[in-house]
């Protein structure tokens, strides 16, 4: 058995240092500078450039309507809520009768299912 002590320390976390293998920092900046000198040109002629955060922004839009759509096609709407809703309802009201009144409504349970299947597909196939 292991006594927990007050006085002892807790032990650390394990840091994780990562150094990329291929990164030249001054290559890095020398490429971020070209890009600010080039955008400052084509701003001082004119050239209305779209910039990144514009395309970024339309992707983003375009990625939630195309998700909107998606899901309204895909829930189905009010038929599933109430589905839902008649579902839950017919599971609390089957444990509220089975603890009141007990294995009497089980069985009455194992009766009622396969008969409204049978008129359900019944009425279907004919």
């Amino acid at each position: 058995m292991k006594f927990i002590s007050l006085f002892t320390k807790a032990p650390n976390y394990q840091r994780f240092n990562y150094m990329p293998r291929y990164y030249d920092p001054k290559k890095e900046e020398m490429k971020e500078r070209e890009d600010r000198i080039r955008r400052e040109i084509e701003r001082e002629r004119g050239i209305v450039a779209q910039s990144d955060d514009s395309d970024y922004r339309r992707r983003m839009t375009g990625s939630f309507q195309a998700a909107r759509r998606r899901s309204k096609n895909t829930s189905g709407g009010n038929n599933v809520v109430m589905l839902r809703l008649a579902v839950v309802l017919f599971i609390t009201l089957f444990l509220f009768a089975y603890l009141t009144w007990g294995k009497p409504v089980l069985y009455t349970l194992f009766i009622f299912v396969p008969v409204y299947f049978y008129f359900k597909f019944k009425r279907n196939i004919s």
